[in-house]
């Protein structure tokens, strides 16, 4: 089975549990559509997150997300700054890199950023005949390569285009922006008793990032094959 799961947050223990409840298998595959850092105020673990994504092995595939490669990023600019000047740099805003940095070696700091940064920012993926592109934010036509930000952050000159009709061919699978704030283009959702999985009409965009990373979100999980969805709540 293969598996899609986005906006783990820094939150180890709805990832584990995910990870239980969907009972991965040797042969199955989780694909990580980005935001496994930053948040998660209430518990958080981004050290946690990353060695368990190592430990899945080639059973997880990790596409970048825009926290992950802010945090990445600063790690190695605050490693290739000399101690006397680091002081000058501004403050990381969100908690991971302190969190990282108080259970990392430098060294290892350094291999975690380099780790993210070298994941791809989409990925194209075939299950059942069905053609799907996977991105954080937004997908584009494999053809078509956008800027980096685009697959990152989204476009907002592209909204309505792509939430509302994706692309003709493919079935578009994102995450980073709470699934709460697309009913504005219809679609529907998967449960409206909670922030759960949205669907536009065209049922060829999924957004799956059901708030995790906050104390009353979830955390959400589609299977490819069978459509099934799972949830972990705090």
């Amino acid at each position: 089975m293969n598996y899609v799961i986005s906006d783990i947050h820094n939150d180890l223990r709805r990832f584990k549990d995910m990870l239980k409840k969907i009972d991965l298998k040797a042969d199955d595959h989780i694909y990580v559509i980005g935001d496994i850092f930053d948040r998660c105020n209430y518990d958080p673990d981004p050290v946690g997150v990353y060695f368990t994504i190592l430990e899945l092995g080639d059973r997880c595939s990790l596409i970048q997300g825009n926290h992950d490669v802010w945090v990445a990023e600063y790690i190695l600019k605050y490693l290739n700054t000399s101690k006397w000047q680091r002081r000058k740099l501004e403050p990381y805003y969100y908690n991971s890199f302190e969190l990282i940095m108080d259970r990392l070696t430098p060294v290892d700091a350094k291999e975690l950023a380099e780790f993210i940064l070298s994941k791809p920012m989409q990925q194209e993926i075939t299950v059942n005949d069905t053609s799907y592109l996977l991105a954080h934010a937004m997908t584009s036509l494999p053809d078509r390569e956008e800027t980096r930000a685009y697959y990152l952050m989204g476009a907002s000159r592209m909204d309505d285009l792509f939430y509302s009709k994706g692309w003709e061919g493919y079935v578009s699978i994102c995450g980073h922006t709470n699934t709460g704030f697309f009913s504005r283009y219809g679609g529907t959702y998967s449960d409206d008793s909670f922030q759960s999985i949205w669907r536009n009409d065209e049922k060829n965009v999924i957004m799956i990032d059901c708030g995790c990373g906050y104390a009353d979100g979830y955390l959400g999980c589609l299977c490819l094959e069978t459509g099934e969805e799972f949830y972990c709540s705090n």
